[in-house]
């Protein structure tokens, strides 16, 4: 699992760069002003899943389901967020990424902050 560096994005802009999907998964800060975009050059369509940590739910019965969004194949663009403090893991205090294939052939992603006014 790598964890991924945050990008910020000013008003002069970035030139954003993207890694390969970690086998295992990947890790990344979370906030309000957090936002993942995953690039698939796949001829499958791939599925990203953010882990919701039980701890997050007020209600000890009621889990908060994991989101799972899916990257179209060859062309696939997908941003993704707020990445908010509901993805922080309780250990780590990252946000937990796992994808359907491991490794996640030819799908790259990307993580972003908006940089404060």
């Amino acid at each position: 699992m790598a964890t991924l560096t945050t990008q910020v994005i000013t008003r002069a802009g970035v030139t954003p760069a993207y890694v390969a999907g970690s086998s295992g998964g990947d890790a990344c800060e979370v906030g309000d002003d957090i936002f993942l975009h995953f690039k698939n050059t796949n001829a499958a369509n791939r599925t990203v899943t953010l882990a919701v940590p039980a701890s997050a739910s007020t209600y000890p019965n009621v889990p908060y389901t994991n989101p799972q969004v899916t990257v179209p194949l060859t062309v696939g663009d997908k941003m993704v967020g707020p990445i908010s403090a509901l993805f922080k893991d309780t250990v780590t205090g990252f946000c937990t990424i796992t994808y359907d294939v491991n490794p996640p052939t030819n799908l790259t992603v990307g993580c972003f902050k908006l940089q404060a006014p």
